[in-house]
C-alpha cells in the first residue's frame, strides 16, 4: 500500500511540476528517474497515464481520472493524519499559498513573516503572480484572489472590500490636463492591462443614463500591477488601480483620483481553499490571521477633499 500511496504522491506532484525535468527538479531527482517510475506505474497499472505524443505533459483520459482520484485519497490521508497528529498540539506542516503579485509583496508577504513567527511549526511557502491558479493543479492549499474564485467548489471568504481607482501623477496631469468627463481620457494616453495577447482596452464607467462602456487608448500595456503602478507614478500616462494598491500615495500626493463619480467598481480581495470535513489546522489558523490582521490594519480613507495641480483643483475621493 505505501508503494500505491508513494506512486500517487508522486502522479500529483508530476501534474502540478506540469513536466517531468520540472518535476525532477522540485525533488531533487533526475528526469530519466523521473520517467522511470512513470513508466513502473504505468506497467504496474496496465494503463497509459501520460500522452507520449505531445511536447507537453498531457495526461490520457485514465490519467486525469486517477488524478482527481489521487488529489481526494491524499487529501484525505492528510487530513486524517493532521487531526491524529495536532490534536492538543500547535498546527505544522507546510502550506502552499498563492496571492496577487503586487497585494501580496506589500501587503501579504509581511504578514507570513508575522505568522511563522506565530506559528513556528508551519512552514509557508508563497507564490506571487498576477494569473488565477488552480488550486488543485498548482498542488495549492490556499489562494488569495481578486474577486470570488471561479470554482464552486471552494470555500471562500471575503478579507477586504474596496473599490477600483482611475488615477495619474500630479506632474502627468499638470503636463496633460485633468479629465473632467469619461469622455476626457480619449485624449489620454492610457494605461491597460494585458491578459494574454489581449490588450483590455474598454473601460466601464457609470453616469446619469446608467452604465456605459469607453474603449480607450495609449501606448502602454503590462499585465504586471506592479509595473503599471511604476509607470503611473512616473507620469507615462492615467489608469486603473485597485484602491489597497495605491492608497499610501494618494495620501501622499504621488498620485491622483480622477473621475471618481463616475466609477461604481467595487473590488474584493477574498480567500478560498478546498472544503473539507475537516479543514487542516494550518490552514485555519493562517485564514484567521490573514483576515484579522488585514481587519486591524485598514485606516480610514484620505479625507481631503481636493488637491491643487498646477491651475485646476479636482477631488482625490
Amino acid at each position: 500500500m505505501a508503494d500505491e500511496i508513494s506512486d500517487l504522491r508522486l502522479l500529483v506532484q508530476m501534474v502540478a511540476a506540469g513536466s517531468l525535468s520540472e518535476a525532477a527538479r522540485r525533488l531533487q531527482s533526475s528526469p530519466p528517474v523521473m520517467s522511470r517510475r512513470l513508466a513502473a506505474m504505468e506497467q504496474r497499472l496496465g494503463v497509459m497515464l501520460v500522452s507520449r505524443g505531445s511536447r507537453r505533459f498531457v495526461l490520457t483520459e485514465e490519467g486525469s481520472l486517477l488524478h482527481q482520484r489521487a488529489l481526494k485519497i491524499l487529501a484525505d490521508i492528510e487530513e486524517a493524519e493532521a487531526e491524529a497528529a495536532t490534536k492538543g498540539k500547535e498546527p505544522r506542516g507546510t502550506l502552499r499559498v498563492c496571492a496577487p503579485l503586487q497585494i501580496g509583496r506589500r501587503l501579504i508577504a509581511p504578514l507570513v513573516g508575522r505568522f511563522v513567527e506565530r506559528y513556528p511549526d508551519i512552514d509557508i511557502q508563497l507564490l506571487l503572480s498576477d494569473f488565477r491558479n488552480d488550486l488543485a493543479v498548482e498542488d495549492l492549499d490556499v489562494a488569495l484572489t481578486v474577486g470570488p474564485p471561479s470554482d464552486p467548489d471552494l470555500v471562500m471568504r471575503r478579507l477586504l472590500i474596496s473599490r477600483r481607482v482611475i488615477c495619474a501623477s500630479p506632474a502627468y496631469l499638470e503636463q496633460f490636463g485633468v479629465p473632467r468627463t469619461p469622455d476626457d481620457l480619449l485624449k489620454h494616453n492610457c494605461i491597460r492591462k494585458l491578459r494574454g495577447r489581449e490588450v483590455i482596452e474598454t473601460w466601464h464607467f457609470i453616469d446619469e443614463k446608467g452604465p456605459r462602456e469607453l474603449r480607450v487608448a495609449g501606448s502602454l500595456a503590462t499585465n504586471s500591477g506592479e509595473v503599471m503602478h511604476e509607470w503611473l507614478l512616473n507620469g507615462r500616462g492615467i489608469g486603473q488601480k485597485a484602491l489597497w494598491d495605491i492608497e499610501e500615495d494618494l495620501e501622499a500626493g504621488r498620485l491622483v483620483e480622477c473621475l471618481a463619480g463616475f466609477l461604481d467598481d467595487r473590488l474584493e480581495l477574498c480567500v478560498s481553499f478546498v472544503g473539507r470535513p475537516y479543514l487542516l489546522p494550518r490552514t485555519r489558523v493562517f485564514v484567521d490571521f490573514v483576515a484579522e490582521a488585514l481587519s486591524a490594519q485598514r485606516r480610514p480613507k484620505v479625507s481631503e477633499p481636493s488637491r491643487q495641480v498646477g491651475d485646476q483643483v479636482f477631488r482625490i475621493f
